[in-house]
């Protein structure tokens, strides 16, 4: 499974944060300073990846996430949820089928940030009701 990452400036120190604590391989999108940038770019840049590589997700980071969840989720392929704790992370992948973790790189601790990701790329979709729910977002 492929795992993108993306952040804009707001973003970049915990992102930088999340590269250097990682045990998971995650291919780094950018940026790469934080010289100030626009958050749409970058989440069209993962979301570019995401649907040309099968089976892939992603995390995006800007200030308070509002930004990258409202850009991501423009994409009729991408379930992008902002998740500030663990349990958000789990129930947006088990009830969701979540392909895109938002992060809000202003609000949180490493530690809260790593047991999210953690939960994000470990936790399985439930299916069932939940698939017929996902079927009516189109």
């Amino acid at each position: 499974e492929t795992i993108f990452i993306a952040s804009d400036h707001a973003g970049f120190d915990l992102k930088k944060q999340i590269l250097n604590s990682r045990k998971v391989d995650l291919i780094d999108l950018g940026v790469d300073s934080e010289d100030r940038v626009d958050y749409p770019d970058y989440a069209k840049k993962l979301v570019s990846k995401i649907n040309s590589n099968e089976n892939s997700k992603g995390i995006l980071i800007c200030g308070s996430g509002i930004g990258m969840s409202i850009a991501a989720n423009r994409d009729k392929n991408i379930r992008a949820g902002l998740a500030f704790e663990p349990e958000i992370a789990k129930l947006m992948r088990e009830h969701n089928n979540a392909n895109v973790l938002i992060l809000p790189g202003r609000f949180m601790k490493i530690q809260d940030v790593l047991k999210c990701i953690e939960n994000f790329l470990t936790t399985s979709f439930e299916g069932g009701r939940h698939q017929n729910r996902i079927n009516k977002l189109g």
